[in-house]
């Protein structure tokens, strides 16, 4: 079980730092192998200062994130079990090494006792999973490869290790509609061998489409969390209910309104998506959470009231 409990992550800011910026503000939740939970909310929000932190990349403020029960801490250990895809894969190679020099260099690094051969086989397979063929993705160089190749090899170089949990962020927002499916069946597919997935996206319809539980971020604090179906079809926090709201419909045309597509929370100053600034304490003010339904959590402070539509 990979857990985040009370994890938070402040910055300073300001003129000689006279001032805390709050990231990502008391976030617990879990994630088990074998289940996609997805982290939605719109662009600032906290979500890949989130991913960054379970992927060891940013030290949270506070709170802890374990596995296993176990404190996580960046190295060997930790990265054989947790890896990361990013938004843009054309950033995440050296664009002088081709694909199979990327995955021999985790041979190098992780399993130097393993023989040549046995490790070719490894990659074979590894492509394979991922629906790429060995011969049209070895001895190329990154621009000679697809988004949608680059994607699924990053993932394949994942999978060659001892791989238990995925952070996917924004791993379709550069691919076209049908690449972007061909990327969600495979995270699927991993899903049902046994694969943990965190699937960072600001696209409500994503989300829906492949996790089993939902946790919307809103200036770095959870406001609503729980099955997907529940959260989607019976939305509480007014925060989550504008999100909705806001996805355009292909049966619907947009009618002019300019604030048609506005999903501030009612009483939130500037802008809805930038994190807020506080004082040398670091409150926000309070973050309960309740529990509305079973498993449904939503937050109830100052800015919400809850309805039921059941």
């Amino acid at each position: 079980m990979l857990r985040l409990e009370g994890v938070t992550k402040t910055y300073r800011v300001g003129a000689f730092g006279g001032r805390t910026l709050t990231a990502v503000d008391d976030v617990s939740f879990d994630l088990a192998p074998g289940e996609v939970v997805s982290l939605i909310g719109e662009s600032g929000s906290g979500k890949t200062t989130l991913g960054k932190m379970v992927l060891g990349l940013l030290a949270p403020s506070s709170g802890s994130i374990t596995l296993d029960g176990v404190p996580a801490r960046p190295g060997k250990g930790y990265y054989r079990h947790v890896q990361g895809v990013f938004q843009d894969p054309f950033s995440c190679y050296n664009p002088v090494f081709k694909a199979d020099r990327v995955l021999r260099m985790l041979k190098e690094q992780y399993f130097p006792e393993v023989a040549a051969d046995e490790w070719d086989g490894r990659i074979e397979e590894s492509l394979e999973a991922v629906r790429l063929d060995p011969g049209q993705v070895l001895g190329r160089y990154p621009h000679q490869l697809s988004g949608g190749q680059l994607q699924r090899l990053l993932i394949a170089r994942a999978l060659l290790l001892d791989l238990r949990y995925l952070v996917a962020d924004e791993i379709t927002s550069m691919l076209d509609a049908s690449t972007r499916i061909d990327v969600l069946n495979l995270l699927a597919d991993l899903k049902v061998r046994g694969l943990g997935v965190l699937f960072v996206t600001h696209d409500l319809s994503l989300g829906n489409y492949i996790s089993e539980r939902a946790v919307v971020l809103h200036r770095g604090r959870v406001v609503e969390a729980g099955p997907t179906e529940l959260v989607f079809g019976n939305p509480l926090h007014p925060y989550t209910i504008r999100l909705l709201s806001a996805v355009p419909r292909l049966t619907a045309r947009w009618d002019g309104d300019p604030g048609a597509f506005d999903v501030s929370a009612p009483g939130d100053p500037g802008d809805p998506g930038a994190p807020a600034a506080s004082g040398d304490d670091g409150t926000q003010g309070p973050t309960t959470l309740v529990e509305a339904e079973p498993g449904h959590l939503v937050r109830r402070d100052e800015t919400a009231s809850l309805r039921s539509t059941r």
